[in-house]
């Protein structure tokens, strides 16, 4: 396993920090982490302590992973700006296309996956009613994911309509890599790599992880990640899920280093 710092130490040092979960390969903090890997920017490990918050709200006035902290600059927790902080701190390779309209298409869809209601918050959504209504489950951990769920907006309701709007996400980036794939591009945008490739790789987990021998988790953990749902089995490909792999085989770190 990486090794990680604790938040006191990481507020005493410089450079690039990171704050990630340790263990457990989240979409949004494997984006980070293979953007970086790309990039080849070096950075800091932070240890996000999902048992006590008060550290990192301290530092970074809000409680979620992951967090990127450059120096003495604000806390960058959204998916966009820390793409646009990783593009200031390293420009080559680029993962935001030049072409302005290719540049639309690429952060109008990676924010159908990374950003609220889209295709992770969609699936949490997902996942929280799951273990909710989970009859296994003890009062206390319900009462903790219902918690949990505020921050999502979750409801019965708002959960029921998760895999389809999870469905038609997945069903745009098929057609699109199939449009790709017709004219001879082996990337969901232009001729090279973008960030978009990036997020359906990571984010692709939430339906069908990598086997154990190139991503270990929890054994709870990848069995909630497994998706079931029909809506959503019916909207993934096996090219989509090919691509995936092409892009962690040829671009991002296997094993996956939780």
């Amino acid at each position: 396993m990486a090794e990680y710092v604790d938040i006191e130490q990481a507020v005493t040092i410089s450079g690039l920090r990171v704050v990630l979960p340790p263990g457990i390969p989240g979409p949004w903090a494997e984006a980070v982490k293979a953007i970086l890997h790309v990039k080849k920017i070096p950075f800091t490990r932070v240890r996000h302590d999902r048992g006590n918050y008060a550290p990192l709200i301290r530092w970074t006035a809000q409680s979620s992973a992951p967090v990127m902290v450059y120096n003495d600059e604000r806390p960058r927790s959204v998916w966009s700006d820390q793409l646009f902080l990783a593009e200031r701190l390293q420009p080559n390779p680029s993962l935001v296309p030049s072409n302005i309209e290719e540049r639309v298409v690429m952060f109008g869809l990676s924010n159908e996956l990374c950003g609220e209601n889209g295709f992770g918050w969609s699936r949490r959504l997902m996942l929280i009613h799951a273990a909710a209504a989970d009859p296994n489950a003890t009062d206390e951990a319900r009462k903790g994911m219902l918690t949990f769920g505020s921050k999502y907006g979750y409801s019965p309701a708002t959960a029921a309509a998760a895999p389809a709007k999870v469905g038609q996400i997945v069903k745009s980036l098929a057609e699109r890599l199939e449009s790709q794939r017709s004219r001879g591009a082996r990337f969901l945008i232009s001729d090279k790599l973008s960030a978009l490739d990036i997020y359906w790789a990571v984010f692709a987990a939430l339906i069908e992880p990598l086997p154990e021998n190139l991503c270990p988790m929890p054994s709870e953990v990848r069995r909630r990640y497994i998706c079931e749902d029909p809506v959503v089995r019916g909207a993934i490909t096996p090219q989509l899920l090919t691509h995936r792999d092409f892009i962690y085989h040829e671009y991002l770190e296997l094993p996956v280093d939780l």
